[in-house]
C-alpha cells in the first residue's frame, strides 16, 4: 500500500468530491503530518513551530466549520501504532462532521477560510483526508 501525504487534492480527487451525493452528511478523518518548522508561503518570519502554526488554523477553522453547519468531533495527538505497519506515523488525527460535501466545498472556497488556511499550509507537511459516510454500524 502506497501512502503519500498531500496538502491539496489533485484534480481527479477534487472532481470526484464534487460528483455523486453532495447532500448527505460526511465525516472527514484528517491524518496530519507537521513540517519540521513553520514555513509561511508569503515569506514572513516566525518563531512558531509547525504545530503552533497549525494550532492557529485549528482555532480559526472551528468558526468556519460551524458557519457551514459542521462540527469538530475529535482531535488528538497520535501516541503510537497499535496494529499494522506504516513507515512513519502521523502527528495528529482530527475528525470533523460536515452536513454535506456541498457545505465543506462552500467552506474551503470562502475567502475568510482561505485567510485562515495560510496557517494550515505553514504547519502541515501533508495529510490524508478520508471521507466517511454515517452508518448504523454501532447502532442496535
Amino acid at each position: 500500500m502506497k501512502v503519500e501525504n498531500k496538502l491539496h487534492p489533485d484534480n481527479d480527487q477534487m472532481q470526484g468530491f464534487q460528483q455523486g451525493d453532495l447532500d448527505t452528511p460526511i465525516f472527514m478523518v484528517n491524518l496530519l503530518k507537521f513540517k519540521d518548522e513553520a514555513e509561511y508561503e508569503d515569506g514572513r518570519e516566525t518563531d512558531a513551530t509547525s504545530a503552533e502554526a497549525y494550532g492557529i488554523y485549528g482555532q480559526e477553522v472551528q468558526a468556519h466549520i460551524q458557519k457551514v453547519g459542521g462540527k469538530g468531533i475529535f482531535g488528538g495527538k497520535v501516541s503510537r501504532l497499535v496494529l499494522g505497519e506504516v513507515e512513519e506515523l502521523w502527528d495528529m488525527v482530527a475528525i470533523v462532521m460536515y452536513p454535506s460535501r456541498k457545505a465543506m466545498l462552500a467552506m474551503v472556497r470562502d475567502a475568510a477560510y482561505l485567510a485562515s488556511a495560510v496557517h494550515r499550509t505553514a504547519g502541515l507537511a501533508g495529510q490524508l483526508n478520508i471521507e466517511v459516510k454515517d452508518s448504523s454500524f454501532f447502532e442496535e
